[in-house]
């Protein structure tokens, strides 16, 4: 059913270490809330940090797995995400769709045509269509 077994080793570790910080947090320790009450939005607001990281990294996770738009580009690594780096990532462009990835790359402004050690002429092919050339 899963096509990584990567996948499923990061979902099951990511479940195991939510399910240990839930069992030690005050929600379910002091207040005697089920771990499945402290996860629900009044509940979840209370949590100490670690416990909400690991809840959304569970369920990025788990809908990783279901997404085909990252079925085969896979999660984005945790060294990426701009909350580690304290700053903004650089705008990537579409893959498949939109612009391609080459833009930005090359001289700017030519249209594979210009060459600036030489002049040019224009001149009518035998065909009819109009072109330039070296002089």
């Amino acid at each position: 059913m899963l096509n990584n077994p990567t996948a499923a080793n990061e979902e099951k570790i990511l479940g195991a270490a939510l399910a240990l910080c839930l069992q030690n947090s005050d929600c379910v320790l002091i207040h005697r809330n089920t771990p499945a009450e402290c996860l629900r939005p009044p509940l979840s607001d209370t949590l100490p940090t670690q416990c909400q990281q690991l809840k959304k990294g569970y369920g990025e996770c788990k809908r990783g797995l279901i997404d085909m738009r990252k079925r085969f580009r896979g999660n984005k690594p945790i060294a990426t995400s701009t909350e580690l780096e304290a700053g903004g990532e650089k705008p990537q462009g579409m893959l498949y769709a939109g612009k391609g990835s080459y833009e930005g790359v090359g001289p700017k402004g030519t249209n594979g045509r210009d060459d600036t050690d030489g002049e040019y002429e224009v001149f009518v092919r035998n065909d009819g269509i109009e072109d330039i050339r070296k002089k």
